[in-house]
């Protein structure tokens, strides 16, 4: 994406810098945004717009039908529309602009799609499948133990540090997005998983360069994003579980059967580091929508009579 036109360009970057140190974005959320912001800078650039504090109404509903015309999703539409809306909020506290032009502008409207999950047989098939005791299957099971029982995401697993896991009194302390801290329970069984690994797999894995991070690989440094993947896969193979299962999942499975456990939403919000609570709420979809499944299965007067 080339740069910015240089009129757009300076708000642009005093923006991110207000979000990156003030409101502790996430550098590759700040990325997605700056992406965003010269693409709706160049088109509005082409339509009479000099600068953001020129910018009109008529000019960015052009912008967003351009983005329609484009075929782009929902969710993109969306996420663009919402980068360029706290721009100018921001725009508006700094009192470059006395209005906002994205007030009235509507958003386009998101299907959202209902997680999938894995049963908690098929979740007891994918941890039974790490049985063994050589470092990497001590380590891959402490690690699928961790996914499951703590609903943690891809990269806050792979970012864990020894000190940040406390298995004296079972939890784990997350930073998620935007640097925000949580304290998420361990569990039981992956907190014995988590000692054995400690114990005797982790020692085994261990080069002079090693750190403190508590998953690594073979080389002694932090496990990728990548290796994880490739780890449930391994054992969702193993298992005989489809090839679709992903890390993503067992955090989409951990929420979803807390709640079927009678967990409450705001404790599983809090767990999974959802800023919304009306994020978590899809997993109340996701409940919802196995009951259904489960009436129409087995309830008498839902079967056809022949």
């Amino acid at each position: 994406m080339p740069p910015a036109p240089a009129a757009f360009a300076d708000e642009i970057d005093r923006y991110l810098s207000y979000v990156e140190l003030e409101r502790g974005l996430a550098r590759n959320t700040a990325k997605s945004y700056e992406n965003d912001l010269r693409q709706a800078a160049h088109f509005l650039q082409r339509h009479g717009a000099s600068n953001w504090a020129q910018v009109n109404a008529t000019q960015l509903t052009a912008w967003l039908h351009g983005l329609s015309d484009q075929q782009l999703s929902s969710a993109s539409q969306a996420r663009k529309l919402s980068a360029v809306r706290m721009l100018f909020r921001h725009l508006v506290r700094e009192q470059i602009r006395g209005d906002d032009p994205t007030a009235l502008l509507a958003a386009p409207k998101l299907r959202r799609k209902l997680p999938h999950t894995l049963s908690p047989a098929a979740m007891g098939k994918l941890l039974a499948a790490t049985a063994g005791g050589d470092a990497y299957t001590l380590r891959d099971r402490a690690l699928l133990e961790l996914l499951y029982s703590s609903g943690l995401r891809a990269t806050e697993i792979c970012q864990l540090a020894l000190q940040q896991v406390d298995l004296v009194h079972g939890f784990v302390r997350v930073f998620g997005k935007g640097s925000k801290e949580r304290v998420v329970p361990l569990g039981a069984q992956a907190s014995a998983a988590i000692a054995a690994y400690l114990t005797a797999g982790r020692p085994r894995l261990v080069k002079p360069q090693t750190g403190s991070d508590l998953f690594i690989s073979e080389r002694g440094q932090a496990i990728s994003r990548k290796t994880l993947w490739v780890i449930v896969k391994k054992y969702a193979q193993r298992a005989g579980l489809p090839a679709t299962v992903k890390p993503h999942l067992l955090r989409h499975s951990f929420a979803t059967h807390l709640l079927g456990g009678g967990a409450d939403l705001r404790a599983i919000q809090e767990m999974l580091g959802h800023a919304s609570i009306g994020t978590t709420q899809i997993y109340t979809a996701v409940e919802n929508s196995q009951l259904l499944d489960q009436h129409a299965r087995h309830h008498p007067r839902n079967r056809v009579k022949k």
